[in-house]
């Protein structure tokens, strides 16, 4: 039996990036669309500040890109930049003489990358991907931490695909499906040695993610629940009391070293 995730875009693959776009010129659009094609990425259009508020509080965002020609909306979503830190900014821009106070303020709000038309066209895609919140969250636990005693090529299958998700939801039957197993094999087979429980591994990401994004100003606990799909802010704090044995508050301040000793030492905790 295979025990490395697929590539493909079935349905329990990892997700497409989620990508906000404020873009006003057709250049700037075609530019996106060529980086982007569907296959890639969920690019969705966002014409005001409200929509990239809106956006960022709801769904998991892995990028924002702006337009530099957007005049002063555009002032306004980078000035977002700052407290949504885990979020990359990345301003598209002709650098132009004229373009130099937008250049200016997006360098004071922390934006992640200034894309050059005409320069960066040909590696967008790749800068982008790069910064994206997902794409960082991947590379960051793409090793299972050895306190997890996540040794087999399945366990480390597992935990890989789930790291991909970036915190997202994720059932059992879709993991299954992704590693082209069966659910009581994937179950079955998981939970051996000192490893801890399936179910246990996909919420300490989950909680690890929400920890990532509370650092920002941004969120708040109710933002974070909504933002990674538990059913309620409750439910988020209940599953960080459970693992970690910490309220959701305290995500704030909570590095993922800290998590996952918080994790080891509540291991024999009941589910």
């Amino acid at each position: 039996m295979p025990t490395t995730a697929r590539s493909g875009g079935g349905e329990g693959a990892a997700p497409a990036l989620y990508v906000l776009a404020l873009i006003k010129r057709d250049r700037a659009r075609a530019l996106i669309r060529a980086a982007f094609p569907r296959r890639r990425a969920h690019v969705v259009a966002v014409k005001t500040v409200a929509d990239v508020e809106a956006q960022l509080t709801q769904q998991l965002v892995d990028a924002v890109i702006v337009d530099g020609s957007a005049g002063e909306e555009a002032i306004r979503v980078i000035s977002r930049a700052e407290e949504f830190l885990s979020v990359p900014f990345v301003v598209i821009t002709a650098m132009l003489p004229a373009d130099a106070p937008l250049v200016a303020r997006a360098s004071e709000c922390g934006v992640a990358e200034l894309l050059v038309e005409g320069v960066d066209d040909s590696v967008a895609r790749e800068l982008i991907s790069r910064l994206a919140f997902s794409t960082r969250f991947e590379r960051a636990l793409a090793t299972p931490p050895p306190m997890l005693h996540l040794e087999t090529p399945l366990q480390i299958a597992v935990w890989q695909s789930v790291v991909r998700r970036a915190g997202r939801p994720i059932r059992t039957d879709q993991l299954a499906r992704d590693l082209g197993v069966s659910r009581e094999h994937l179950s079955r087979s998981f939970a051996v040695g000192q490893a801890p429980t399936l179910k246990r591994v996909i919420d300490l990401v989950r909680v690890m993610a929400a920890a990532e994004l509370a650092k920002n100003a941004g969120y708040d606990v109710r933002d974070v629940a909504q933002v990674l799909g538990f059913a309620s802010s409750s439910h988020l704090s209940s599953t960080t009391q459970r693992l970690v044995g910490a309220k959701a508050s305290s995500l704030t301040r909570l590095r993922a070293v800290d998590l996952l000793e918080r994790f080891q030492h509540h291991a024999q905790s009941p589910l």
